[in-house]
């Protein structure tokens, strides 16, 4: 067959009934077209039966006969010169099951053939009587899904007592003294349900939501006090190191002036020495000369100034000792071991008091407000209630209660 031509427009293939294109489209005696359901409504409304074009009067009802050509032209057409009209399937929307190719959106389902149609190719379900008998409905994605692997047939019914869908033959078989309803009337209660899951999985995405948030405020405050607790080190541990060398620098001048004043001390001892030796040395050399002479008169007159040895110290008990070293490095650790835990103890009392402003609270019941038979213990652990006495949580966040009763 020749191609369609591609100049025709939709007003060649319309019925001049319905002014739409042709649908299942018949031929008349006098050889004009018309759809089979237009012209057959055309007829029953009239008494004689004559074309709606021509006017031409028919004496008995014509037997209508299905016109080839014309459908075959028709269905090429819708193939080739509409083709960009025609409803293409879209994302989440039934495909037909015949197409091949490029496959066009599905515009009713087959219960009976279990396949989704376009608008093609469901004309033989508009055309065929034996066809006309299936149950079309609005297109289904997975029409196998929908019915019974055991008895073929559509799920239309659903089992409360086995919360499954069924087909009508189940309630004869397994779901007999079950009881079952239709699959709507489950379907609204199931619906009505979803409000409330939805709410139960909002609260659950809210408390994941909380928990993150504090996870990550307990990281915030994590490296806010990382942040303050290194502050306080360098600042503290800064101190330790000039008290340290400060330290060191005292202790260092402490050992240095002791060396020195020893230094000093046998520096003065070696100058007597000397001057002595030197005094010694003197006369050593004036008993020599004197052991040399032979004048008797000098000699004699010489001698008794020299028998006699000059004055000098007595050296036995004299003598230059260190200075205590030890000690000093001694005192300086003592220092320094004071200093070091006087800073603990600062930095223990300065957490013990975070930690009560954190945590510590005073409790009071007010006298015109608090309900007459509610107490609180002195020492805030306990909430009596007439004859009740509930203990206080205790437990890591728990509060210091400083409260007093509200009435004795």
């Amino acid at each position: 067959m020749a191609s369609a031509n591609t100049s025709w427009s939709e007003d060649n293939f319309s019925c001049s009934i319905c002014l739409d294109v042709f649908n299942s489209p018949v031929t008349t005696p006098c050889g004009h077209n018309f759809c089979r359901d237009c012209i057959t409504n055309f007829w029953d409304d009239q008494v004689q039966y004559k074309c709606p074009v021509c006017n031409e009067l028919f004496h008995t009802k014509p037997d209508l006969r299905v016109n080839t050509l014309l459908s075959e032209m028709l269905d090429q057409f819708i193939r080739s010169v509409r083709v960009k009209e025609l409803p293409f399937v879209e994302p989440g929307e039934v495909p037909c099951d015949v197409c091949t190719g490029t496959q066009l959106k599905a515009v009713k389902s087959c219960l009976v053939c279990l396949i989704s149609y376009c608008h093609a190719h469901l004309e033989p379900h508009q055309r065929v009587a034996g066809l006309k008998k299936h149950l079309l409905v609005e297109p289904m994605d997975r029409l196998e899904d929908r019915m019974c692997k055991k008895h073929d047939r559509m799920l239309e019914l659903f089992c409360q007592t086995d919360q499954v869908c069924v087909c009508q033959f189940c309630t004869d078989g397994d779901h007999r003294s079950h009881p079952v309803v239709p699959l709507k009337e489950e379907y609204e209660v199931k619906t009505a349900q979803l409000g409330k899951i939805e709410f139960e999985v909002r609260q659950m995405i809210q408390e994941r939501k909380r928990k993150i948030k504090e996870i990550k405020d307990t990281v915030d405050c994590s490296k806010a006090d990382a942040d303050r607790q290194i502050a306080d080190g360098v600042q503290v541990l800064t101190a330790l190191m000039s008290s340290i060398e400060k330290w060191r620098d005292d202790f260092n001048q402490t050992v240095k002036e002791k060396l020195k004043s020893t230094e000093k001390q046998a520096k003065g001892l070696i100058k007597e020495l000397e001057q002595e030796i030197e005094e010694l040395t003197n006369r050593r050399l004036e008993v020599k000369q004197l052991s040399h002479t032979e004048d008797h008169l000098h000699f004699l007159q010489t001698f008794s100034s020299l028998k006699n040895p000059p004055h000098t110290r007595d050296w036995t008990k004299v003598e230059v000792r260190p200075p205590p070293y030890i000690g000093s490095l001694r005192r300086s650790l003592d220092q320094l071991e004071e200093t070091l835990n006087m800073e603990r103890k600062k930095l223990c009392d300065d957490a013990e008091l975070k930690r009560v402003q954190q945590y510590e609270v005073d409790v009071t019941l007010d006298l015109d407000t608090a309900h007459s038979m509610l107490n609180l213990s002195k020492d805030g652990k306990q909430v009596h209630y007439g004859g009740v006495e509930k203990n206080l949580p205790d437990n890591h966040k728990r509060f210091t209660w400083r409260g007093q009763r509200a009435h004795e």
